[in-house]
Order: C-alpha cells, then sequence, then structure tokens
C-alpha cells in the first residue's frame, strides 16, 4: 500500500497532492536538502501549499533522488519521506490536468500503450499509402539528385499532413502551458521578465538541476553518476539538431530552391545527421539508466510514458540515419514511408506524453528565476 493511500485529500485534489503536501512540511522543517536544487529554496518561499504550488514544486524537479537518500526521514523510517517518487506522480497527474483539449487528457492513463498504438498506425498508413498510390516502380525505384523524396510523395502533401500536425501540436501545447501558467498563480504579462526568462534558459540548456547537487544522479547500486545527465544532453540536443535541419531544409526548399534530398556534406544533412547520432545514443543511455534507478524512487506506474516517448526519439533518430544511408537504393521508399510514419507520431502525441515535461519544467525554472530575482 502506497502512503498516498493513506492520507485523505482533504483541501487537495487528490491524495497524491495531499501526500505532497505533507512532505514539504516535513521539509519546509528540516530544510538539509536546501542546497541540492531548485525545489527546496522554492519550497521554503511558502508556508502552506496550494495545489497549483505543489505542482509548481513537482515540475521544479528532476528527479535525480540526491534528497532521498540524503534525507533522515525517508523509508525506512516511519515518516516515509519519498519526494521523488511522490513528484514524479503528482507530474503526471499534472500533465492530464493541463492537457489541452481536456477530452484527450485521457491520453496519459496509459500512454505507453497510446503511444505505441498511435505510431504503429502511423507508420502502418503511410506504408500502406505508398503502396497503394505509388507503382512498384516508383516505390522501390532509385531516386537520386534534388526532389528525388517527391517522387515518392509529393512536396505539396507532405507538407499538408505534416504542417496540420504540427501546428495542432503547438496550439495543444501552448493551451496546456497558459494553464499550468495561471494555475501557479502567474499572469502572462509575467512571461516578458527577460533577466528571468534568460536565466530559466540557461538553467535547461545546461540541465542544471540534473546533477544531485553535484554529484550526479542516484542509481540503485547508490553510486551517484552523471550520465543521466549525459544522455539527456545528448538527447535534447540532437532534438534540437534535428529541428534545425528541418528549419534550414524549409529555407532552402522557399528560399535558395533547393529540394531535398541534399549532398552529405551540405547543412541540413550535417545537422540532421548529428541529430541522429545525439538521439539514438542518448535514448539508449536513459532507457539503460532507467533500469538502474533505484528501486525505491521509481515510478512504475510511468515506466510506459517514460519507455514509449525514448523508444519513440530514438526512432526517429535510427529511421532517418537508415533514410540517409539507403536513399541512394531501392529502399528509399519504404525507408521514406518508416521515418515520415514515426515523425508524423512524434508530432501528434507531443501534446499527450512525456514531451510536455519539457515545457511545464522550464516554465517552472522561468517562476523559479522570477521568485528568485523578486526577494533579492
Amino acid at each position: 500500500m502506497h502512503t498516498t493511500d493513506l492520507v485523505a485529500p482533504a483541501r487537495h485534489a487528490s491524495a497524491d497532492l495531499a501526500e505532497a503536501d505533507r512532505l514539504m512540511t516535513i521539509c519546509n522543517s528540516c530544510r538539509y536538502c536546501e542546497g541540492l536544487c531548485a525545489v527546496f529554496p522554492a519550497m521554503e518561499m511558502r508556508q502552506a501549499f496550494a495545489d497549483g504550488d505543489l505542482n509548481y514544486l513537482a515540475n521544479l524537479c528532476h528527479g535525480c533522488g540526491a534528497c532521498f537518500h540524503d534525507c533522515q526521514f525517508s523509508p525506512p523510517h516511519e515518516f516515509n519521506v519519498n519526494v521523488p517518487l511522490n513528484f514524479s506522480r503528482v507530474r503526471a497527474r499534472s500533465y492530464a490536468r493541463y492537457a489541452w483539449p481536456s477530452a484527450l487528457s485521457g491520453m496519459f492513463a496509459r500512454n505507453g500503450l497510446a503511444t505505441g498504438a498511435v505510431m504503429a498506425l502511423a507508420v502502418t498508413a503511410f506504408l500502406v499509402a505508398f503502396a497503394r498510390l505509388d507503382e512498384p516502380a516508383v516505390l522501390f525505384g532509385i531516386h537520386e539528385g534534388q526532389g528525388a523524396f517527391y517522387d515518392v510523395m509529393p512536396h505539396g502533401a507532405m507538407v499538408f499532413l505534416f504542417g496540420i500536425a504540427f501546428v495542432f501540436a503547438l496550439v495543444a501545447l501552448a493551451m496546456g502551458a497558459r494553464r499550468f501558467w495561471r494555475d501557479i498563480g502567474e499572469e502572462p504579462s509575467a512571461l516578458a521578465d527577460r533577466p528571468s526568462l534568460a536565466q530559466a534558459a540557461r538553467d535547461v540548456l545546461a540541465l542544471r538541476y540534473l546533477d544531485g547537487g553535484g554529484v550526479g544522479c542516484m542509481n540503485k547500486d547508490e553510486r551517484p553518476t552523471d550520465r543521466r545527465r549525459l544522455f539527456h544532453h545528448l538527447t535534447f540536443y540532437g532534438f534540437i539538431a534535428c529541428f534545425a535541419a528541418t528549419c534550414v531544409a524549409t529555407l532552402y526548399h522557399y528560399l535558395l530552391g533547393r529540394e531535398a534530398p541534399y549532398p552529405i556534406y551540405d547543412l541540413p544533412v550535417l545537422l540532421g545527421t548529428l541529430g541522429g547520432i545525439g538521439l539514438v545514443i542518448g535514448s539508449i543511455g536513459l532507457l539503460a539508466a532507467r533500469w538502474r534507478r533505484e528501486p525505491a524512487i521509481a515510478d512504475a506506474e510511468r515506466f510506459g510514458m517514460d519507455a514509449a516517448f525514448t523508444v519513440m526519439l530514438f526512432l526517429v533518430g535510427a529511421t532517418g540515419l537508415s533514410l540517409l544511408a539507403l536513399r541512394g537504393t531501392s529502399l528509399m521508399g519504404i525507408m521514406l514511408a518508416l521515418h515520415l510514419g514515426v515523425v508524423f507520431a512524434l508530432f501528434i502525441t507531443m501534446p499527450y506524453g512525456k514531451f510536455v515535461h519539457g515545457i511545464y519544467r522550464f516554465i517552472a525554472l522561468l517562476r523559479y528565476a522570477k521568485e528568485k530575482r523578486i526577494l533579492s
């Protein structure tokens, strides 16, 4: 039985939030962990905790596990203080709470299954569409030079499908972020606070609070390392490089009249290759790190959501690199269908899976930077 099963929700919306309130009350009396990350200094700015405050603190937490090992009240102590596990549950429920449209919040309930189903359907749809709409000589033909990809799938169709998916994802993410920002007590005007924005951006780009206070994330052998931080960096910057490659290719197409695929030495290909390598290595490392996590702080219920998103990022990188390697062969059409299917599934599921943790964590870091600046 979880501790949250023994805690009455009282004035909170859920037992997990009530448990978070109990933990923060204990931690606020102790304050031994205040130097580990941003959570505890932010906690100390409060004497009471509304649901919005607890969701803010939970999304500010990076799950390094250092506080669990440093805490004198962690299990088997009767106080049963386990902040990383509780905050993981609160975070997951906050994702569903802020999801837009609300009707799709159920995607978070069994997210691993939902994400896997969407990806399987998307890949199957692209494969079937290519097989039915293209002649075998086109689908399995060798296409070279500019515009080779568009021999298999017209550029207009590609832009239409992915444009709609991408715009929908952006709108859904923006609406969810707006709900979170308002729930934690902030107004939209506060987003114009440039010094706080700059500090939050620096913290995100450096993954500042994923180092456990300097020693690294905790593992089940109780030996801290920063490998999880390294793999997060590879995955994050790999994703950014792939997105940058797409942006540069778009500029090439519309401003310079140059169509994909591009030579291997050209900027979009270089960025995409580096990004793909980062996604593959980083995602494998994150999956391995997930298995090595301290069992007491590992949120087993959220394993499917974590794994599904990480596997999807791996497949984006792996299929992109495979497409690069096979684009001059008869397998190019099949690899293009696979890659486009995975990327389309990523776009569709971004607002309803683990991707949102990056958005909400940035917002939490922004508020923390704002609070520190005001009090300094």
